[in-house]
């Protein structure tokens, strides 16, 4: 199977882009169909390339206007490409509007003309044309394909239907003020793409490649890992790679979220995505184009729509069940009153053709994915990147927050604080052994002690290495046993230790089965820890729990002092595992926060995984749900705010949609709305819930002195009441 992704230029209709999904799902050959409205693509895996014929047929089918390209074709003239679709885009709208302005001079003519009937009805029926001409080809050509239940065959219906019945005015002029409704909802949602694209917009143009001191401009795609670019002021830095000359200041924001700058000089590692702001640098590719931090970040972004949040799932599985109800209601509504009740035919039908322009479900499936991508885009601005609007609506509902200690809640930055020897050796000699022991380790403690003896180390010298998982290593060293490692290693091989007061991690060292002494090494809390737990239960947070494999005395001192409500020591993976089980047992909403590298069985396993420090780790992104950026804890607050905030926006938009055209279709049963009302009920909500999923883009987290947990309860208690009765709608 081979992953493709084509773009779908000029997709504006939302309810569109869902019927276009079910039906590429049901080709055989073609798996994990997603097409994202937002940014109009669709992402696939497909067998047999000959396909994409057949899957463009299917969208042309359903949206003859759109085009269809493929990206792997077009992405070395992208830019080209989407510039000329911009300016195809504004020149249609231009249109558009000159068209729906004609039709509005005819249309008010018309009602100011009162004689002769004929002339009244064929300024009626040319002011129709001009406005509905698209809305009634595109629901001839659907019926003939057998797409019925879309919004162009319920408004012609409707509109013919006034006609019919002498409504002429009113079937103008609802048709006039739908193609307007249209018009503002697509530059609304135009709009709103626009902005989403921009928090994402770090893709780097071109890069100045250095070829036998020449300097050209190359598309990124074309630099092979190795070669030298010149990155000047001003220009952002296209690939992941060292600089090997000159020094400046860059601007991170785009990847970390944080405003301040940062300098770099020769030797320092520089991300893609980072603007260059005043020194010219030279910088050695070290990551080709497609594994570059901004194209593995873009792609987490834009592939998040593939993780639909239960929420979507269920207004998709709505939507498709509403509008048949709603038609087969409104023909009911047409027929049986009059047969039952008696009374003329003439007023149910006008009851049963306001039904019909209610019944589309555009506004609910438009805005409830614009708002989740609202809330990936604005988290990615802030350094945070969410995979899937599941897990943007998981955040919102944990009540359980278990912290790895090193490198979450600490610096994971060690440092050799006491070297003790005993039995006749000295303490360089001890500290000598223990760096050639561990000098195959990566891990952080390793590291501490390696760079702590800071010598070159004979690799001639170290006969045998084995690591042991959770305890330290096992070495022969100059033909020498050594045990280097955590208590419980000395003691499965019968060295025994003295008594100490552990203030610190303690690594012991035992040579030739006695006891040589022990290493005292110090991690610092990191500065925003504590700030973090604290306003974590201000959110509503019911418990913190601190997991580490360091010694009781340890995790009891960063315990007490950071204020969690539980601490765990002495952990190996799997015990991390197991003590994580059972807090996902007793019903809690769990996440794990960790450093994305050692602790991939725990984030895997939690509800919501949130890796540390995953700006350029490979590992981070590919274990965790949410990625940090940066080492900044208090990013965590963002992601649950903005989570919170956006599930509510979300919520708001589906109990406002639902109440309004519930309401309506009362009252067009009731025969106390018209038209009118109608088209407010169908294009002037989907208005509404554009502007208000905008809203998460322009948020801002404020101070904590509202209430919270108080906010966050009630929304809780309507989203659980309308969640029922949509489920029980089924």
């Amino acid at each position: 199977m081979k992953k493709k992704e084509l773009i779908l230029d000029g997709l504006s209709c939302a309810n569109c882009a869902v019927k276009i999904e079910e039906k590429v799902k049901k080709i055989e050959g073609i798996n994990d169909v997603n097409v994202n409205f937002v940014t109009q693509t669709m992402k696939f895996n497909v067998d047999d390339e000959s396909k994409l014929k057949e899957i463009e047929k299917i969208v042309k089918e359903i949206e003859p206007d759109v085009k269809v390209y493929d990206k792997d074709i077009i992405k070395n003239d992208s830019q080209k490409k989407n510039s000329k679709a911009d300016r195809e885009k504004r020149f249609n709208k231009k249109d558009e509007i000159v068209r729906l302005l004609y039709s509005l001079t005819i249309f008010i003519i018309a009602i100011l003309v009162k004689e002769p009937f004929s002339l009244k009805l064929s300024l009626f029926i040319f002011s129709y044309l001009i406005s509905g001409w698209r809305v009634l080809y595109r629901s001839f050509t659907n019926i003939k394909k057998g797409l019925i239940f879309d919004e162009n065959f319920l408004m012609s219906i409707a509109t013919i239907g006034a006609f019919s019945i002498g409504q002429f005015a009113e079937a103008v002029g609802v048709m006039i003020f739908y193609e307007i409704g249209e018009l503002l909802q697509n530059l609304a949602v135009d709009n709103s793409r626009r902005s989403i694209k921009s928090l994402l917009e770090i893709r780097p143009d071109y890069a100045n490649i250095i070829d036998n001191d020449r300097t050209y401009k190359v598309s990124p795609q074309e630099v092979s890992v190795g070669q030298l670019i010149l990155v000047k002021p001003g220009e952002r830095i296209p690939l992941d790679g060292v600089v090997i000359r000159g020094s400046t200041m860059v601007d991170t924001s785009a990847l970390t979220g944080e405003p301040v700058p940062k300098v770099v000089k020769e030797g320092d590692e520089v991300l893609s995505g980072f603007v260059n702001l005043n020194g010219s640098i030279t910088v050695k590719v070290e990551k080709e184009y497609s594994q570059s931090t901004y194209s593995k970040i873009l792609e987490i972004v834009e592939n998040a729509s593939s993780k639909k949040a239960k929420t979507e799932k269920i207004i998709s599985k709505f939507s498709r069940y509403y509008t048949p109800i709603v038609v087969f209601s409104a023909i009911a509504l047409a027929i049986l009153p009059p047969l039952v009740f008696g009374g003329p035919f003439k007023q149910w039908l006008y009851r049963a053709l306001v039904f019909l322009v209610i019944s589309c479900p555009c506004a609910l499936v438009l805005s409830i994915p614009l708002g989740y991508f609202a809330g990936i885009g604005k988290l990615s601005k802030k350094g945070v990147l969410v995979k899937g609007g599941n897990y943007l609506e998981t955040l919102k509902k944990i009540d359980t927050i278990i912290f790895d200690k090193t490198g979450t809640l600490t610096e994971g930055v060690f440092e050799v604080t006491e070297v003790k020897a005993y039995n006749g050796i000295n303490s360089h000699e001890l500290l000598k052994i223990a760096a050639y022991a561990e000098s195959h380790s990566n891990h952080p403690i390793a590291t501490s002690i390696k760079k702590y003896y800071d010598e070159e180390i004979d690799e001639k010298l170290i006969q045998e290495y084995q690591e042991v998982v959770g305890e330290g290593v096992k070495a022969k060293i100059n033909g020498e046993t050594v045990l280097v490692g955590n208590i419980d290693l000395m003691k499965e091989n019968g060295i025994n230790i003295p008594e100490l007061e552990p203030n610190g991690t303690i690594v012991y060292v035992g040579i030739n089965d006695s006891f040589a002494g022990y290493i005292k090494i110090s991690d610092k809390i990191r500065p925003k820890a504590k700030d973090t737990i604290n306003k974590l239960k201000k959110l509503g947070i019911k418990k913190t729990v601190l997991l580490t494999g360091d010694n009781e005395e340890t995790a009891r001192k960063v315990g007490l002092e950071l204020g969690v409500d539980e601490y765990y020591a002495n952990l190996l993976p799997e015990d991390k595992v197991a003590l994580l089980e059972r807090y996902l047992n007793n019903v809690h909403t769990v996440a794990f926060v960790g450093d994305g590298i050692n602790d991939a069985p725990v984030l895997a396993r939690t509800d919501v995984g949130i890796a540390m420090g995953g700006l350029g780790s490979d590992a981070a992104i590919e274990a965790a749900d949410v990625v940090i950026m940066e080492d900044d804890i208090s990013k965590i607050i963002d992601a649950i705010n903005i989570s919170r905030k956006t599930i509510k926006i979300i919520w708001q938009n589906i109990i406002f949609i639902l109440a309004v055209k519930i309401l309506f279709l009362i009252l067009a049963a009731l025969g106390l709305a018209n038209m009118w009302g109608a088209v407010f009920a169908d294009v002037g909500v989907s208005l509404l819930a554009v502007f208000n999923c905008m809203r998460i883009l322009k948020w801002e987290i404020q101070s904590q002195k509202r209430n919270n947990k108080t906010t966050h309860m009630n929304l809780l208690i309507y989203e659980k009441a309308t969640r029922k009765s949509l489920v029980a709608f089924f």
